[in-house]
Order: C-alpha cells, then structure tokens, then sequence
C-alpha cells in the first residue's frame, strides 16, 4: 500500500509516477527536466490479490487519509460490500459534488458549464445507484447524446462524468469509475474562423468606447477573453513592452509581447482610482462579459458568423500568413501542444518552397538568394500593422 504523485511532461506529455519524496526533479525520455511540482496523488493497494489504484488529486494529506480508510476496510472485511451499503442516486451524488468539488474550485465560467453538464447528466443517469453504472450505461448515454450534439460536447459531459466518479471514489462512496473504459470522441470540428483586414476596421469602428481597447487588444496579442478581462496595470511592462498573463487556461504564467498599437491603446485608457483592473467598469469591477457588447458591434458592422474566441484565431491567422514559423505561432498563443496550432498550417501554402529555396541558396553559396529571411520579430511587428490604436 502506498501514496504516490503522477506528473505529465509539459514537452512530450509522458506519464511519470514519483515514488519518492525526496526525488526533486526527474530527466524525460525526452530530455525535458520535469520538476516535483503540481501533479496529482494516487493510493496503491491490493484487494484479494487485484492491485486496486485510485487518483484522490493534489491533496496528499487526503490521500493519506484515504489510503488509511482503505487498510481499515480491507482488515475489517467491510471492503466488498462498500459499493452495496452505500445506496447513492446518482442525482443526490451530483448535486453534492457541485457543492463541493465545483464551486469552491472553479472559476465561475466554468461553474455554470458543469452545472449545464450535471442538469443533462441527471436527465440520464437519475434515478440509478453509482454501483450500478457501468461502461455499458456510459456509452447508451454517449450514443444517445452524439444524435443531438457535437461530438466535443459528448466528450466535455463525459470528462465531466469521469471526474465526478473520481471523486465518488475518492470520498468513499463507489469503487470503479465506468467512464475509464469507454472511449471519447474524436473530434474534426476546430473552429478557425478569422477577420480579413477590412472586417477588423470593421468591427472596431463599430465597438463601443468600452469594448473597442478590448477587441484591438485581443487582435494584436492573440490573448483570451478571460485572460483580457482580468488584467491589472502591474501586469503590463510599458519599459519591455510585455504583458504577463498571471491567470491563463494552462495555470502557466506567459508574457504576450505588445506592438506598438497595443501600447499607445493601453496608454490611453484612464485609470480608475480605486481598482487594479484595466479593463472595468464604473465601480471599478473587472468586465464578466462583453457578449452583449460584442454582438451588437457585430451587427453593426454586418459581421455574421463570429464569437469573440476568433479574433485570437484573426491573431494567428495572420502571422502566418505573413511567414511567421508555428512554433512561433503556438508560443505566442500559449499552445500547450502543438498539434493544435497546426490548424493554421494550411494558411502557409508557400513555406515548403521556402524551405527548399533557402537550402538552395545555403547549399549554392549564391549571394542574391531570391528570398532573404526576416526576423521574426519583424514580422510580427509587420504582421500586427492592419490594426493601428488610432482606429
């Protein structure tokens, strides 16, 4: 029986399991130094001879705790019958789970998402004891839903499902998690809707005074929506010209650089006396939404077909476009895995004869090679040109 921590390469995303307290740090097979931090524990346990393992989260205390509770069980032949003793529905469980493990942990974007999930999942699953919920029922639910949604919201409700399981476990009150052996969706439905130029002057000639810092912003730096609406002066570097993104999607702090448009449109915003917010409204409270903004401005300006996540697409879009490489691409936008930054490699139709032409010149020793290769910053800077703080 033991307690053990389970980190994933932020690089390669391999799986490590650390035993051993004092192990700081650990070499990838990729090369990557992953160090102790972060990660989540799990217990290890053998039941009649069947290894049992079970993922309690970041708490090691609780872990702990729940390793001991486990030990007693097993000693006292209690164990096998955990499941049957504990006659849960599935609807009191769900709404015990929002109290507890959603809305203390969860910003409250998300926590309206899960409540929308768990409504839909109760309309299924209610009525049901947590025993007695196997795969089989999972993938009923996951054919049944795929008739009426997309497959990455089938996928959405099912981690969701799976993580409510994880901590029915973890509290004791069921012992497998069915949503483990069914498998997810694969999902062809990426979005890369993105601006042409004349629709950016567009929409921003449309925004209200409020709003359009926002969307100029968001086109110029790739940045989300929510990372947008929580910055504080103290992020932004005016000497470096960079922005520290504190509260990103990952947990990872990044710095967005800042081209001249976005400096001279921060510049101008006034500060209000009493908030650390850049972007706030009167009483100096940070924005929660500015969809209602936002779809007028679209209207406005005749634009159809375009939600505010697409001016980060608008971003990309058009670095490469001009040239900029995707692994530039995907730092600036604080892509965890490459693969999804690929979805722009389509906009790049001429980087292969690139390629070749630069090997050419290489290769040649010519002097007047055809192409001359720029900075990438300079590119950037370029890239960034259509939209000017004085729109």
């Amino acid at each position: 029986m033991s307690v053990y921590k389970q980190i994933h390469c932020p690089k390669c995303g391999r799986t490590h399991d650390i035993r051993k307290e004092a192990e700081k740090e650990r070499v990838c097979d990729c090369g990557y130094t992953i160090n102790g931090k972060g990660g989540v524990y799990y217990i290890d346990y053998y039941y009649q001879g069947r290894r049992k393992r079970e993922c309690i989260g970041p708490d090691k205390r609780l872990a702990e705790t729940v390793l001991k509770k486990r030990e007693v069980e097993i000693r006292e032949n209690r164990y096998l019958n955990i499941r049957k003793e504990r006659k849960i529905r599935f609807e009191d469980f769900a709404d015990e789970f929002f109290l507890l493990h959603s809305e203390p942990n969860k910003k409250p974007s998300s926590i309206q998402s899960d409540k929308i999930i768990i409504k839909t999942l109760k309309s299924f699953f209610s009525g049901r004891y947590l025993y007695n919920i196997g795969p089989e029922l999972v993938e009923e639910y996951k054919a049944q839903r795929s008739k009426d949604v997309k497959p990455a919201t089938v996928n959405r409700e099912l981690a969701c499902l799976k993580c409510m399981f994880n901590r029915a476990i973890a509290w004791g009150k069921t012992e497998e998690n069915p949503v483990r052996k069914v498998k997810l969706f694969k999902e062809q439905n990426a979005r890369t809707r993105y601006l042409e130029k004349a629709e950016i002057r567009k929409l921003i000639e449309s925004c209200s005074p409020h709003l359009r810092p926002i969307v100029i912003v968001a086109v110029n730096t790739g940045m989300r929506k929510g990372e947008i609406l929580k910055l504080k002066w103290n992020d932004i570097d005016f000497k470096t010209n960079l922005i520290y993104l504190m509260e990103t999607k990952n947990n990872e702090i990044r710095k967005a650089p800042m081209n001249n448009t976005v400096r001279k449109t921060l510049m101008k915003i006034p500060k209000h006396p009493d908030s650390p917010y850049i972007f706030c409204n009167a009483k100096g409270k940070p924005y929660a939404n500015v969809r209602k903004s936002f779809d007028t401005a679209l209207t406005k300006a005749k634009i159809t077909d375009l939600k505010f996540h697409d001016l980060r697409h608008t971003f990309a879009s058009h670095l490469v476009m001009l040239g900029i490489d995707l692994k530039t691409v995907q730092e600036l936008l604080g892509h965890k895995s490459f693969s999804m930054t690929l979805r722009y490699s389509h906009l790049s139709p001429d980087h292969k004869d690139r390629a070749v032409d630069i090997l050419d010149s290489n290769l040649s020793e010519e002097k007047d090679s055809q192409w001359t290769a720029e900075s990438d910053n300079e590119l950037i800077r370029k890239a960034a040109s259509f939209v000017t703080a004085d729109n």
